[in-house]
């Protein structure tokens, strides 16, 4: 079998399979069959089948496409920032203009559980909107994150995934 987020050759019903970590009781995975190259841009932020996903900045200029994979993969409607809910995963659309994305960054913070990361989606150099690097990595350690990575997402999107600091262990005495 394969390893979580790993591809299975063909399943009984000759589709690609995916194994994808989920809610199971006892920690186990869950097999999905999907299309070879179905979800794939989801697969890579992570999200997982059954998680609550909160989406702040969604406007037009928004990848459609993406949006859709991620519910497909999630299995569950994105939900709006008006949610008293406790989600796993926050996505944020930001364009530079936007506002102060260190507030944005604490808001987020608080319907996130423990864990969760925010994926932060900027458009890419020579877009209108584009964020430069340099704001988004001053911006995470005053909110209390950290910048964890960077990949394209879309055609016109990057993501960064933004995470919670964790203290590290103690250094040990030489």
């Amino acid at each position: 079998m394969p390893k979580s987020g790993e591809c299975d050759a063909q399943s009984s019903q000759g589709e690609a399979s995916l194994v994808l970590p989920s809610r199971v009781k006892g920690g186990g995975l869950l097999l999905v069959n999907t299309p070879a190259g179905a979800g794939s841009a989801a697969i890579r932020l992570g999200i997982q089948r059954d998680w609550m996903i909160l989406e702040v900045g969604f406007a037009n200029d928004c990848d459609q496409g993406l949006r859709d994979e991620i519910r497909s993969l999630s299995g569950q409607q994105l939900l709006e920032n008006q949610t008293d809910e406790v989600v796993d995963a926050v996505i944020l659309w930001w364009r530079d203009g936007d506002g102060d994305l260190v507030d944005q960054l604490v808001d987020s913070q608080t319907y996130l559980t423990e864990n969760g990361p925010i994926w932060l989606l900027t458009p890419k150099v020579g877009r209108d909107g584009h964020v430069e690097a340099s704001d988004i990595q001053d911006a995470a350690p005053t909110a209390g994150l950290s910048v964890t990575s960077t990949i394209p997402i879309a055609k016109d999107w990057i993501a960064t995934r933004i995470a919670p600091r964790h203290s590290g262990k103690p250094a040990k005495k030489k």
